[in-house]
Formats: structure tokens, C-alpha cells, sequence
């Protein structure tokens, strides 16, 4: 009797080990079904898994949960990780909404706009005001440096020491240039240099006047483009750091002035006379003035280097031709709609072209629209 009592209890214990085992062994299943079906989210990625409570919490919470992580400002709940750390990531991605260009919401500025800004300072300073760069700042100009200025100016595109050349024997003729106004006689490396930057310049009025991006200055593009025309990037740095703004909600499009009526409907003149000033002014540099005594093409190349080194207007100047050559592609880029369709690939690959790119979008500007 006692052995069968015995026999009985062993084999209770056995079953009530089975049991356990067996129990022991769905509990483990259903854990690692559940860590399967919820893996745990990205240490810095918000989910909607980091939303979700696997031991049984009730949807109004997991509501509450997902409004506090929304809408607090400086921390909120994370589980199972480094919490100020993740949860700071999180408020920032969610309280900035940064577009494709990069410009940041709420009216902040782009990076870009903070680097033309930063540009801006350092041209006027370096160029106008500061001792340091070669020749004279403005507050101690030279009335050589004043002579010179004045004598480029009245030899503008050529047009004085073209009149008035002087005599030209055709066909055993003898012809008289016009001499009403004598042309001021300087190197014409100097000339070269300086109608080149301004023919640029003036390339440069129809497509400000057909951005797309205008509106969002609000100034007249009429005085900028005139401002332009005496002191350059001086005024077309802060326009491209102003056409980089939130567009405002609220204000419609201007209507183009005459000017830049003018200059839209007469793009492919603009680009004919600018580009074939451009190519005059490195003739001129190179082969201009034969019959005076102002070296050939090697010393002249020298004396430009010089000019470069000694005088504040020229290095100015190179200064100028490197943002215009960075200014054309990024504006080019931003308006090839502008472009008859045909054309934009060419366009497109001319626009890193100094001065080329741009007399092409002129010529291939899209007739008869609204731009």
C-alpha cells in the first residue's frame, strides 16, 4: 500500500513538471512573437511604433502620449533609451519645417541668404573701406585713381575713342574721325577691362527683370540695375541674398516697368550689343591702340597684372567677374522655364559659360509670355 501512495505522488510531481515546462515554454513563445511583431524603433527616428504600448495600454493613452511628444518644447517621453538626448531630436525636427531650397520656416533665414549676407560685408568692407587690399579705399582716393575712373568712363563701350580714331585712309580717301569730344587716351588693357565688366553688367538687366524669383524684392529692380551699373555687386549680393525669402502669402505680382518691358521684349538686342561689347573688350585689351607704344600681347598682360596689384578699381573689377561668374549659372539655373523647351539643354550646360551662357538664355528666351 505504502509503495502504490508512493508511486502516485511521483507520478503528480512528474505530471505537475510537465505542466510547468510546457507553460514555461508558450509563455517564451508568445514573448518572442511579441518582440517580433513589435520590434523596437530607431534610436533617433519617431515612429509610429514609439507610439505604440505592447503591455496592454489603452489607446487613450497611447492619444495622450502622442499629443505630450507633439507639443512640448523641450523634452518628452522616449522608453528605453537615452531620454534629453532622443527626445531634444525629436522637438527640433518637429518644431522647424525646413523646405527643398533650405529655407527655413517661420521666417529665418536660408544658409544661403546668411552666407550673400556675410559676402555683402565683406565686399563693401574689403573693397571700399578696409587699407589692407591693393591702392587706395574710397576715403583716400587718389586724384589719379579720380582721373582714371572719369577717363574710362567717358570712353564707355568704345564709343568716343571709335568716333574719333582719327584719320583712316580708304581707298586713297582721306577720312576725318569725329572729334566734337576727344577721347581720353589710356591703356587699353585698362579699358578693355573696365567696358568688359559693365557690358557684363548690362547683360545681366533682362534677367533680373525675367526671374522668377522677383517679386520677393521689393524695390525697384529699375534703380538696382542702374545702382549696379557704378558699383556692381555692391547691389546685386543683397538681391540675391532678398530673392532667397519666403514668398509672402499675401502680395501679388508686379507689373514689369517700362524698363523691364523694354528689356524683356528686346532680350536677344541686349545680348547682341553686350556680348559683342564683351568680345570688342578683349580685342581691345590685347590688340587696341596698336600705333601707340603699349607693348605687345605679353607686356600687356604684364601691365595687367600690375593694374591688378596697384590699383583698387581693377582689383575690384576681378573681384566682379569671379561673383558674376557664380551669380549667372545660379540665376540662369533658377529661370531655364524661361527657355524655350527646345533649348533649355543647351542653355542649361552654357550657363557656366562666362558671359556665353548668358547671351545665350537671352536669345533663347520664351516669345510672346508673360514672364
Amino acid at each position: 500500500m505504502y509503495r502504490e501512495r508512493e508511486a502516485s505522488v511521483q507520478a503528480k510531481i512528474i505530471s505537475s513538471s510537465s505542466m510547468a515546462t510546457t507553460t514555461t515554454t508558450a509563455l517564451l513563445h508568445s514573448q518572442i512573437s511579441l518582440i517580433t511583431a513589435n520590434p523596437s524603433p530607431p534610436r533617433n527616428a519617431l515612429s509610429s511604433h514609439a507610439l505604440q504600448c505592447p503591455h496592454h495600454r489603452s489607446s487613450q493613452l497611447q492619444q495622450s502620449l502622442h499629443k505630450r511628444i507633439v507639443t512640448r518644447t523641450n523634452f518628452s517621453i522616449q522608453p528605453r533609451f537615452g531620454r534629453r538626448r532622443a527626445e531634444f531630436s525629436i522637438v527640433c525636427n518637429a518644431g522647424r519645417k525646413i523646405d527643398e531650397s533650405g529655407e527655413v520656416g517661420g521666417g529665418g533665414l536660408s544658409r544661403e541668404a546668411m552666407v550673400l549676407w556675410a559676402m555683402e560685408g565683406v565686399y563693401v568692407l574689403w573693397l571700399f573701406i578696409l587699407p589692407f587690399a591693393p591702392g587706395d579705399p574710397v576715403w583716400a582716393i587718389s586724384s589719379e585713381t579720380t582721373k582714371s575712373l572719369v577717363g574710362l568712363s567717358l570712353n564707355f563701350f568704345f564709343i568716343l575713342p571709335l568716333l574719333n580714331y582719327g584719320q583712316l585712309t580708304v581707298q586713297k580717301l582721306l577720312v576725318v574721325g569725329i572729334n566734337a569730344l576727344e577721347a581720353p587716351v589710356l591703356h587699353p588693357m585698362s579699358e578693355g577691362l573696365f567696358n568688359f565688366v559693365i557690358a557684363w553688367t548690362v547683360l545681366f538687366a533682362p534677367l533680373l527683370f525675367t526671374d522668377c524669383k522677383r517679386n520677393r524684392y521689393k524695390g525697384s529692380l529699375d534703380v538696382l540695375w542702374g545702382l549696379m551699373m557704378f558699383l556692381t555687386n555692391t547691389f546685386l549680393i543683397p538681391y540675391m541674398a532678398i530673392r532667397l525669402n519666403e514668398m509672402d502669402s499675401e502680395s501679388s505680382p508686379t507689373e514689369k516697368s517700362k524698363l523691364g518691358v523694354v528689356m524683356t521684349n528686346g532680350a536677344s538686342a541686349v545680348g547682341l550689343i553686350g556680348g559683342s561689347v564683351c568680345l570688342l573688350s578683349i580685342l581691345w585689351a590685347l590688340f587696341g591702340r596698336m600705333d601707340g607704344d603699349y607693348g605687345t600681347v605679353a607686356e600687356r598682360w604684364q601691365f595687367l597684372l600690375n593694374y591688378i596689384s596697384s590699383e583698387r578699381l581693377a582689383y575690384a573689377f576681378i573681384w566682379d567677374i569671379v561673383l558674376y561668374s557664380i551669380f549667372q549659372p545660379w540665376l540662369i539655373g533658377d529661370n531655364l522655364q524661361n527657355v524655350q523647351p527646345s533649348m533649355i539643354g543647351i542653355v542649361s550646360n552654357l550657363r557656366f559659360v562666362p558671359v556665353v551662357g548668358l547671351v545665350a538664355y537671352l536669345y533663347c528666351l520664351t516669345p510672346d509670355q508673360e514672364l
